[in-house]
């Protein structure tokens, strides 16, 4: 009878240890559909940044090629007014380049 009492309790330690089991595993099978449900919609964000970047690229590509569609256009209409731009702005790149390398020499005395 002793072992029948013993085999009693082996069995529901077993079943208990069993059960506790399942309920470990469900947990687990809960946390890991939390984390998946996360992740899925972490990558539904990511997405929605990325074809928002990508729209916004795209419409700054076709503006800058207007742009310069635009500036050749009148570069190849006003050739001369170009040039005369160019050359003077070198003029004045020139001119500025000498006042600055003037007022940075120190100033010479001879005695």
């Amino acid at each position: 009878m002793a072992e029948t009492t013993n085999m009693a309790g082996t069995s529901k330690a077993a079943n208990d240890a069993q059960e506790a089991m399942k309920k470990q595993i469900a947990e687990l099978r809960r946390e890991i559909a939390k984390i998946n449900r996360t992740l899925s919609d972490r990558a539904e964000e990511a997405q929605g940044w990325y074809e928002s970047a990508a729209e916004r690229a795209s419409r700054a590509a076709r503006q800058l090629r207007s742009q310069a569609h635009t500036v050749t256009e009148t570069v190849q209409q006003n050739p001369g007014t170009i040039s005369t731009a160019m050359m003077l702005g070198g003029v004045l790149g020139v001119l500025l380049g000498i006042v600055i390398a003037k007022s940075s020499e120190p100033e010479r005395r001879w005695f």
